[in-house]
C-alpha cells in the first residue's frame, strides 16, 4: 500500500508539474504549433521532473501490485486527482471548493479502510486465455484511440475516457500475469505485449478525449475504467482477497475512494 501511495503522489504531482512547464512554453515567445511548443515545454526542468515522476510512480506501481491485490492499486492509482488538486491549489493558485476539499478528505478515508482490509495479492497465475483477452483489449483500445476524431460529438468524451481507463486496467492486470522476467519469457509472454500496448493506447485515447471536450467527462471515464474491472478480474480470476472478515469494509473503501476520484474529475489534467 505504501507503494501504491508512492505511485499516486508521483503521479498526481507530476500533472502539476507538467502543466506549470505548459504554461510557461506557451509564454515563451516562439512559432509554430503544438509540436513546437512540446519542444518547449520539454526544455522545462518541471516538465522533466514530471516525466521522471511518471517513471518512479510506474516503478512504485508495479512494485504495489506484486504485493497487494489490483483492487487497492486501483483505487490508489485514482487518488492521484486527489494529489493533483493538492498540489494544484498550492502551486497553481487553484482555489478548492469545500466540496472538493471534502472529496480529498473522502479518498483518503477509502483508502484507509482499503488499507485495513487489504489481503496479499491472489496466487492464481492466470491463464494463456486471460492473457490474450488483454492483449486483444489493448488493441481495441488502440483502435478507439486511433478512430476517436471520428466518434460521434455526443458521448465521444466518455468514451475515450473508459477506453482509456481499459488500457490502464489492462497494464494493472498484465503486470500480475507476467510471472518471469528473462528476455525469452517476456518474448514469449503475450501480457508483455498487452501491456506495453495498453499504456500507449491509454495515453492515446486519454489525450484525445482531453482534446475534445470538458476534461472532467472522460477523466470520471478513466476512473471508472481502470477501478472496477481489473478488480473483478482479480477477484474473480487471480484470486484477490481481502483479510478475513474484512471483505465488507474493502467493499466500503473501494466504493469511497473511487467516488471521491469521481468528484475531483476535473483534476484529471491540471488547471490553466
Amino acid at each position: 500500500m505504501v507503494c501504491a501511495l508512492g505511485a499516486a503522489v508521483c503521479f498526481g504531482t507530476a500533472t502539476v508539474l507538467q502543466a506549470m512547464a505548459a504554461r510557461a512554453a506557451a509564454e515563451t515567445p516562439g512559432r509554430g504549433g503544438d509540436a513546437a511548443l512540446l519542444l518547449r515545454a520539454v526544455r522545462q526542468w518541471r516538465y522533466i521532473a514530471g516525466l521522471a515522476l511518471d517513471g518512479l510512480g510506474f516503478v512504485f506501481q508495479v512494485a504495489a501490485l506484486r504485493s497487494v491485490p489490483i483492487y487497492a492499486v486501483g483505487a490508489a492509482l485514482a487518488a492521484s486527482l486527489a494529489v493533483t488538486a493538492v498540489v494544484a491549489a498550492r502551486l497553481l493558485r487553484v482555489r478548492l471548493s469545500g466540496v472538493e476539499w471534502a472529496a480529498v478528505g473522502v479518498v483518503c478515508a477509502g483508502l484507509g479502510m482499503l488499507g485495513l482490509a487489504s489481503g496479499t495479492e491472489g496466487e492464481r497465475a492466470g491463464s494463456d486465455a486471460l492473457r490474450y483477452a488483454m492483449l486483444a483489449t489493448a488493441v481495441g483500445v488502440l483502435v478507439l484511440g486511433l478512430l476517436g476524431g471520428r466518434l460521434p460529438e455526443r458521448g465521444r468524451g466518455l468514451v475515450l475516457g473508459l477506453g482509456a481507463g481499459f488500457g490502464f486496467g489492462v497494464v494493472e492486470v498484465s503486470v500480475r500475469l507476467i510471472d518471469e522476467v528473462s528476455v525469452g519469457a517476456l518474448a514469449a509472454n503475450a501480457a508483455t505485449y498487452a501491456l506495453v500496448v495498453g499504456g500507449g493506447a491509454a495515453f492515446l485515447a486519454l489525450t484525445s478525449g482531453l482534446q475534445r471536450g470538458a476534461v472532467t467527462v472522460p477523466t470520471a471515464g478513466m476512473v471508472i475504467g481502470e477501478t472496477i474491472g481489473p478488480a473483478v478480474i482479480g477477484v474473480v480470476w487471480l484470486g484477490d482477497r481481502t483479510r478475513e472478515g474484512l471483505g465488507w469494509l474493502a467493499v466500503l473503501g473501494f466504493g469511497i475512494a473511487v467516488a471521491g476520484a469521481l468528484a475531483l474529475a476535473r483534476f484529471g489534467e491540471a488547471p490553466d
